[in-house]
C-alpha cells in the first residue's frame, strides 16, 4: 500500500533499506536476512539454532518475536522512513525447533501519515504457522 509515497520514492526507500539490513548488528546476530523488500511488504528467514532454547527446550518466544519484528520493521519503514513501532501484539500457535527455518512475512494494511497498521505470519518452512502478530507504526519523519 503506497499512501503519501510516489512510486520513485518509494523505490528508492527500499533501496535504502535493503542496503542497511545488510550492515544490521541484530540481524547478522541472531543470522536474520532480509529475503525481499517491496512498498509495505517484507520476507525475512532466519535458522533456528540451539542458543536459542529456552529451559523448557523449545525456541524462545523472544526469539520468534524478534524475527515477526525485523520483518514489520522493514515492511512499515519501506512506506514512511523513519517510523517507529508504537505498539506489537502477538500470539503464539506452535513451537519452533531447533534445525527450524522460519519466515516471518509482513503486510502493512493501512500507512497513513499518523499511523500504519500490518499483520506479521511467521512459518516453518513446511508452511506451518508459528505466530501471528499486529503492529502500528508511526512516521516520525
Amino acid at each position: 500500500m503506497m499512501t503519501g509515497q510516489n512510486n520513485n520514492t518509494a523505490n528508492n526507500t527500499v533501496i535504502e533499506l535493503k542496503l542497511r539490513a545488510q550492515q544490521e548488528p541484530i540481524a547478522s546476530f541472531l543470522k536474520m536476512r532480509l529475503e525481499e523488500l517491496t512498498p509495505g511488504y517484507a520476507r525475512v528467514k532466519m535458522p533456528m539454532l540451539p542458543e536459542y532454547l529456552n529451559f523448557n527446550k523449545v525456541i524462545y518466544g523472544g526469539i520468534v518475536m524478534s524475527l515477526a519484528d525485523f520483518a514489520f520493521a522493514y515492511a512499515s519503514n519501506s512506506l514512511a522512513l523513519p517510523s517507529v513501532a508504537s505498539q506489537f501484539n502477538i500470539y503464539f500457535l506452535a513451537a519452533a525447533a531447533v534445525g527450524d527455518e522460519l519466515t516471518a512475512e509482513c503486510n502493512v494494511l493501512k500507512s497513513g501519515r499518523r499511523a500504519a497498521v500490518s499483520e506479521i505470519t511467521v512459518t516453518n518452512q513446511e508452511g506451518k504457522l508459528i505466530a501471528k502478530a499486529t503492529g502500528q507504526t508511526i512516521p516520525m519523519g
